[in-house]
């Protein structure tokens, strides 16, 4: 009797180990079967994926109630601001009111291009309204560049601007692009061109 009990013992805890390295077996394959499925780098570049070829930013103080606009104006093309939110190249994707009817807390506008032809383009910042009466604010202005064929944008142009009065209008970058979307060496300056309230193409 104590032989069979014996026997019955170590055939249960053979059973109950087959059972343990099955169970483990069948989890490392699984793990095996999704680690090729799970690849963060790809994510990653995903996520830095550009909406548009060239993308325009502008950003200012989130706590200052004011409402800075952004103007962008492509090579034949006519001024992008909250006026007129699209052009033949360009569009306002996001038109930023200070505090009035935003629930981000963000002061942000943003714009992009579909295409960069070649030729001159130009970013202007226009304080349209200052609710905070807060002077001078300061703005910063970001262009990047996602060159056909490419996957994701790289920053070109960085820039901050300091706007002293209500009604201001300044150009940040007026630059060049050549036919394969390089900048043109020397080719950028601020010398002001007004782009609000302007109709015809210049």
């Amino acid at each position: 009797m104590r032989e069979f009990d014996l026997f019955d013992e170590e055939s249960t805890s053979t059973l109950f180990r087959d059972v343990i390295m099955l169970a483990l077996a069948g989890f490392v394959t699984l793990v095996m079967l999704l680690v090729p499925h799970v690849n963060p780098k790809a994510v990653a570049e995903e996520t830095s994926k550009s909406p548009g070829n060239l993308t325009v930013e502008l950003r200012w103080p989130d706590d200052i109630n004011a409402d800075v606009d952004l103007w962008v104006e492509a090579p034949g093309d006519t001024p992008v601001g909250y006026s007129n939110k699209g052009g033949q190249i360009f569009n306002l994707l996001r038109d930023d009111l200070g505090d009035t009817a935003d629930l981000t807390g963000l002061n942000y506008e943003f714009t992009y291009s579909r295409g960069v032809p070649e030729g001159e383009y130009a970013v202007n910042v226009h304080l349209y309204r200052n609710a905070a009466a807060v002077y001078p604010i300061p703005t910063t202005v970001v262009v990047s560049l996602k060159k056909p064929g490419y996957r994701s944008a790289k920053q070109l142009l960085v820039s901050k601007v300091d706007l002293t009065h209500q009604g201001e209008e300044s150009t940040v970058f007026r630059f060049q692009l050549d036919e394969k979307a390089n900048l043109v060496a020397g080719s950028v300056h601020n010398l002001p061109k007004k782009l609000r309230n302007r109709n015809k193409k210049t």
